[in-house]
């Protein structure tokens, strides 16, 4: 299993996070999804996924991964 951390743009609440992680859950392959709001950080474990299919959910959550 891989696991990648992201840094996201704009979270400043719990509703963000759960945001983020409802619709970055929904990606084929990934297994589990931890956001932590202080850092502004996302931890994502699974298989299969790439960057660009966690960049795109994020996106549609309505936030922004920073590179």
């Amino acid at each position: 299993m891989a696991t990648k951390n992201f840094t996201i743009r704009g979270m400043t609440c719990g509703h963000c996070a759960a945001a983020v992680k409802d619709e970055v859950g929904q990606v084929l392959g990934v297994e589990d999804v931890d956001v932590s709001i202080d850092e502004g950080r996302m931890t994502v474990s699974g298989e299969g996924f790439t960057d660009a299919d966690i960049d795109a959910a994020v996106v549609e959550a309505g936030y922004q991964v920073v590179e």
